[in-house]
């Protein structure tokens, strides 16, 4: 059974279900944060507005029609317009309006989606290091520490994760 249609399943469960969503949540949270924090900044605004995405999807979970596109492009594009909307009203507030308004065009969003997917089928230690690093900010050092390893082998776990994603992404682009 292929990702999209486990994916397919989970939507259509918690279409029937909204207590169901809670797969869905599961299977993207990590997905939605990292692409949110990197854009934000700031990791209160990363949680406020990652809360706001998943609060909208699951109103919004009886409208979402399959289009060839998996379900984290959707929650992606609703990412993008709740940082724009973040950018507004910050900007407004201190009035230095940011220069990235949060906006993504449907290709960045789809090569994001695609990219999200390549990272959760790395290897448990690469898909680990680029978590720890990317998504919860760590330094090599901490890394190291806390997966009892040499700061050279995390290096060495983050290079080859890099490489392998860069290859698989310009792979699916070929």
């Amino acid at each position: 059974m292929s990702q999209a249609h486990d994916e397919r399943l989970l939507v259509e469960a918690a279409q029937r279900d909204p207590s169901r969503f809670a797969d869905l949540y599961e299977q993207n949270f990590h997905r939605v944060y990292a692409y949110i924090a990197r854009r934000v900044g700031e990791r209160h605004y990363a949680e406020d507005l990652t809360a706001e995405v998943f609060t909208e999807a699951l109103a919004g979970i009886g409208k979402f029609e399959w289009r060839g596109v998996p379900f984290t492009a959707w929650l992606l594009r609703i990412a993008s317009r709740a940082i724009a909307d973040h950018w507004k009203r910050t900007g407004r507030e201190s009035g230095d309006p940011s220069p990235e308004a949060g906006q993504s065009g449907p290709d960045e969003i789809e090569r994001n989606a695609i990219l999200f997917q390549l990272v959760d089928r790395l290897p448990e230690a690469q898909f680990r290091v680029l978590h720890m690093r990317f998504v919860e900010q760590k330094s090599i050092r901490e890394i190291a520490r806390e997966l009892d390893r040499s700061e050279g082998a995390v290096k060495q776990l983050q290079l080859r994760a890099i490489e392998n994603l860069r290859a698989q992404m310009e792979g699916a682009h070929a």
